[in-house]
């Protein structure tokens, strides 16, 4: 794969791509249903307020605290950098050396395996204004990434389909605004210079779910179905995985229930439907649990789902929870079988999340595909605070579905956008019609979580517009100065028709001054810009990531730890 900096122009990287949007837009939506439609301008305009390297699952602590992650920040900074820390420096400096191929560029595990689709590029308005796409919370790209990192990666090791960019950009909590009564949504918008760009501007849209529950959630029913082949013997692996199950245990209500089905040379079922009043019979089980033997289950995936519904429990969370180093031989051999498996279960109500754990044998697309199709999560889990973020703080997030097919379109006026591109989610994009078709599948939303997704936009009139010669060119006729309009459609869990919500994105939530949310955003995307070798790159380096930050007061550990993280890929190059 090369690496290089691409450094096209917009001309030669905008993609116009005209479609047929019979049936689509504003005019098709004003005939559905009628639904509320809070204008940004009012609910939104506050917000998106040298040493060898250890290897994170064997350090002391499973991540820089707070204090440590910010010390260490300041010890590189005050150290002199090298004049070529910038990354397209960096870049110059290895194609030099090697050409345009990198031999050392995805070589460290070749065991593990990444795709995605290719990088999307720029849509003209006037010829496609409708971006839609499917919900997606997952945050496992992230800290996979951080994982590399901390086990010692240089930037020209990271594969770059191991970077999902909507995935870096949603692992940070954003100061967004909580919905308003009767609205399933509240929605946090913010516009300003694109910091990669000085020539495009950049959409910030936040989104965030109902909270179903005020003091505790609800009673749940897990079935974890676990991986113990030899392949999990390692410490970031089983041993890391027990540690967060019994970190899940300590802080389940107390009329859940625990499952634990194992699969290796077979599968086995170790507890079944165990309350969580009887801790220590479920600690007990997960201690002894141990790796070894091949991955050979015959029926474990369908072994899970019958103890899942043997346990349901009525209005609760049933979910089964895969934990896994990459191995899907679950006694369903053929992908495209176990993915129509696990999508005709979920319409029984128990959906599937995923946790991904250690190095060498990760298969990453694999697992993201599964959880997208049981409409659950997909996590990396490579240390106990993250296993805590996981299934402790974000539990109620995670494990409790408050809306399901949830999807996002956005239209945008020509008046005011000549083009766009949306960051991220190309493998949860989808075709403009399948937007009010409720047979389409769309992405889930726990209690109180929230989704963020970031256009990047070239102004109408800005130089690098383009203007079409044949088609309708008078923007002037649309008198509308708004940026364009938000539209969601959800189902309620328990629901087979969708509704509708619609937010307005108003001109009004332009400034000059954008908040510490937006900036943070603009710095996740960047790195993982960066990372990838994304050839919308444009001007970002890593320093001036490490520069923005520095103007952001919002903070907390993990957002200290992504400086520190920066900071030391900067280092490094």
């Amino acid at each position: 794969m090369k690496r290089y900096i691409k450094g096209l122009s917009l001309l030669t990287t905008i993609t116009i791509m005209a479609a047929s949007l019979t049936g689509c837009g504003g005019a098709n939506r004003a005939a559905q249903e009628a639904s509320p439609m809070p204008t940004s301008d009012t609910q939104a305009t506050e917000a998106p307020a040298a040493e060898a390297p250890i290897a994170k699952s064997e350090q002391a602590s499973p991540s820089p605290s707070h204090e440590a992650a910010t010390e260490e920040c300041e010890s590189y900074e005050a150290a002199p950098m090298a004049p070529a820390a910038g990354y397209e420096s960096a870049n110059k400096a290895v194609t030099e050396s090697y050409g345009d191929y990198d031999e050392r560029y995805n070589n460290i595990n070749p065991g593990e395996s990444y795709e995605k689709p290719e990088e999307a590029g720029f849509f003209l308005t006037q010829t496609q204004p409708l971006s839609t796409f499917a919900a997606d919370v997952d945050t496992a790209s992230y800290a996979n990434v951080r994982r590399m990192i901390e086990d010692g990666y240089d930037l020209y090791d990271i594969n770059g389909d191991a970077v999902r960019e909507e995935e870096f950009l949603n692992y940070f909590d954003y100061n967004l605004v909580s919905p308003k009564a009767g609205n399933k949504f509240g929605v946090t918008a913010e516009i300003s210079t694109c910091p990669w760009n000085s020539e495009h501007e950049l959409l910030f849209v936040g989104v965030k779910a109902e909270e179903s529950f005020s003091e505790e959630m609800p009673d749940s029913n897990l079935v974890f179905l676990i991986d113990v082949s030899g392949s999990m013997s390692s410490s970031d692996k089983l041993e890391l995985l027990k540690t967060s199950m019994l970190d899940l245990v300590d802080n389940l209500p107390g009329n859940s229930t625990i499952s634990i089905v194992t699969y290796a040379s077979r599968e086995e079922l170790l507890l079944d439907g165990v309350g969580i009043k009887d801790k220590k019979k479920i600690e007990k089980v997960i201690r002894s649990l141990s790796a070894g033997g091949a991955t050979a289950g015959q029926r474990g995936m369908e072994m899970a789902y019958e103890v899942a519904k043997e346990n349901f429990i009525e209005g609760g969370n049933n979910r089964i929870i895969m934990a896994t180093d990459g191995d899907l031989n679950v006694g369903i051999s053929d992908p495209d079988e176990l993915e129509r498996f696990i999508e005709e279960k979920k319409n029984d109500g128990i959906f599937l999340s995923v946790l991904g754990f250690g190095t060498g044998n990760l298969k990453d697309a694999s697992l993201e595909r599964l959880a997208d199709c049981g409409n659950g999560n997909y996590s990396y889990i490579d240390s106990k605070l993250e296993g805590h973020k996981v299934l402790v703080d974000e539990m109620s997030s995670t494990l409790v579905t408050v809306a399901k097919d949830v999807k996002f379109q956005m239209e945008f006026n020509p008046a005011k956008v000549n083009a766009y591109r949306l960051i991220g989610y190309q493998n949860r994009t989808m075709d403009a019609m399948d937007f009010a078709d409720d047979t389409k599948d769309g992405g889930e939303l726990g209690s109180g979580h929230t989704v963020v997704a970031l256009y990047e936009i070239v102004p109408t009139g800005s130089k690098s517009a383009i203007n079409l010669k044949y088609q309708n060119n008078d923007t002037d006729a649309n008198v509308s100065t708004d940026y364009g309009t938000l539209a969601l459609r959800y189902k309620e869990p328990d629901g087979n028709k969708s509704k509708l919500e619609e937010y307005i994105i108003g001109s009004k939530l332009y400034t000059d001054t954008p908040s510490d949310s937006f900036k943070f955003a603009g710095c996740a995307v960047e790195f993982a810009m960066i990372l990838e070798n994304s050839e919308h790159v444009g001007d970002a380096t890593l320093d001036d990531i490490l520069d923005t930050l520095k103007t952001i007061d919002e903070t907390d550990e993990y957002k200290d730890e992504f400086r520190y993280l920066v900071r030391r890929m900067a280092k490094d190059a």
